[in-house]
């Protein structure tokens, strides 16, 4: 099993290297720190980890960062003899890591899954437990780990449609895989029960809610003032504000359209545009431009930066990690990759804000958080372009409803608060056999 897997591993890391490397590329940064993919860590590296109980918490990119860094909030103060090292894959969420984690949290890369790479990688970083945010399943990384007999916990699990039946059809090499968790710390009954049709092991899994409700409370500080930079670009404070957030290929244009049409009723309408992946936005620039949309991009605003009322239409976000702060001034908020894209993005952030929002009919990655937003009339969900700019006037021009959706967001988001507590709680008798030290007094 496990040669039939390195082989055809081996292939497809050939195959496709050449587009990953051109993404990388892309994106920026990809030069720093690129040894550690596979597992050649510098001299400050190792002895910043010498003598050390190490647990190692994996966050794939932006969004699970996000998790983790309220996760480490909650455990590190109980476990004060340990250092925690966090890895990810993409240069994205590095860049947001160093951004919000502190210095003596140690950032790497997550190694590629060949076994020289893994195998140099656990025997440099030597963890004394591993922490998986949501499912990012790498079988040469889990054999290993079980074989050295680190506890392997999988935090805020979930099995999206779309992977369950292929964890199942590949139920020969997957099954033993998900049996080496210690602990799983599932969204939902459903997802429990997924996971242990994959192989979870009954005593391991357990339902502690969505770490996405605790992550989304806006308790970092801000160095943004997001109103002062809309004055400095001639957006009055009474402006009316749509922000797009988190949006994919063909949701800009749609969005620029939609509220070129809707100025004539609202003259000070703005519209604030977040692509996903900010790469997109030189591209998604030149086509704003050649349909007449007054735009700025985010990273041409500087201390100085001074324009007139009324000289712009938009503003076009190509930085990373300010899209919560972009939902305070928000009138309405658009969740993207839910209209011209499949999954659908975080509406938890602006649910947190207490903001009205509106969606797409694709939201299938967030589809628990979208049925109890939708149940308790919290969000408005359309089914096309036509219907998602009758909504938005109707939103923009009825400030009552506005609030009572941003209400009843509050109170959602209030109601399923505690996922973080539940995962550490799953997590912590299992550390102290380790050789961890748990602090009495915080647990």
């Amino acid at each position: 099993m496990r040669k039939i897997y390195n082989i055809l591993f081996l292939i497809f890391f050939a195959l496709s290297s050449p587009y990953y490397f051109w993404r990388m590329r892309r994106r920026g940064d990809w030069q720093h720190n690129f040894g550690q993919r596979f597992a050649i860590y510098d001299a400050s590296l190792k002895q910043a980890l010498t003598n050390r109980h190490i647990i190692w918490i994996h966050a794939v990119s932006v969004g699970e960062v996000g998790l983790c860094t309220q996760l480490i909030s909650a455990l590190e103060p109980r476990v004060p003899n340990a250092k925690i090292v966090v890895s990810c894959t993409t240069t994205t969420g590095m860049a947001e890591l160093r951004r919000r984690l502190p210095l003596r949290i140690s950032k790497i890369y997550y190694p590629v899954d060949r076994r020289r790479y893994v195998y140099r990688a656990l025997a440099t970083i030597k963890p004394e437990a591993i922490i998986l945010v949501e499912a990012e399943i790498w079988p040469n990384f889990l054999w290993r780990a079980k074989a050295l007999q680190i506890p392997l916990f999988l935090a805020n699990a979930r099995l999206s449609d779309r992977s369950f039946p292929r964890y199942k059809r590949f139920g020969w090499l997957f099954r033993p895989l998900f049996a080496a968790f210690t602990g799983v710390g599932c969204q939902n009954e459903a997802d429990a029960q997924r996971l242990r049709e994959v192989g979870c092991r009954d005593e391991a899994v357990r339902v502690v809610g969505n770490l996405k409700f605790d992550a989304a409370k806006l308790t970092e500080v801000s160095s943004l003032n997001v109103r002062g930079l809309l004055r400095q670009i001639g957006v009055p404070d009474d402006a009316l504000i749509l922000v797009a957030g988190s949006t994919h290929d063909g949701e800009e244009i749609l969005l620029a359209e939609i509220a070129q049409r809707l100025r004539k009723k609202f003259p000070k309408l703005f519209l604030i545009l977040v692509p996903r992946h900010f790469e997109r936005c030189k591209e998604l620039g030149q086509k704003l431009r050649s349909r007449g949309v007054k735009f700025m991009f985010r990273s041409d605003i500087f201390q100085n930066t001074q324009r007139e009322p009324g000289t712009l239409e938009c503003l076009l976000v190509n930085t990373t990690g300010e899209l919560k702060f972009f939902y305070e001034p928000a009138t309405v908020v658009f969740v993207g990759k839910s209209l011209t894209a499949v999954g659908g993005q975080n509406p938890v952030e602006p649910g947190a804000q207490g903001k009205a929002m509106v969606f797409g009919p694709n939201m299938q990655n967030f589809a628990d958080i979208t049925r109890a937003f939708l149940a308790h009339h919290a969000a408005v969900q359309v089914q096309g372009a036509a219907e998602l700019e009758r909504v938005l006037g109707e939103l923009l021009a009825d400030a009552g409803r506005r609030e009572a959706l941003g209400r009843a967001a509050l109170e959602v988001v209030a109601e399923n608060l505690g996922a973080v507590e539940r995962t550490v709680a799953m997590i912590l008798p299992h550390l102290e056999s380790r050789g961890l030290w748990l602090d009495p007094k915080k647990i």
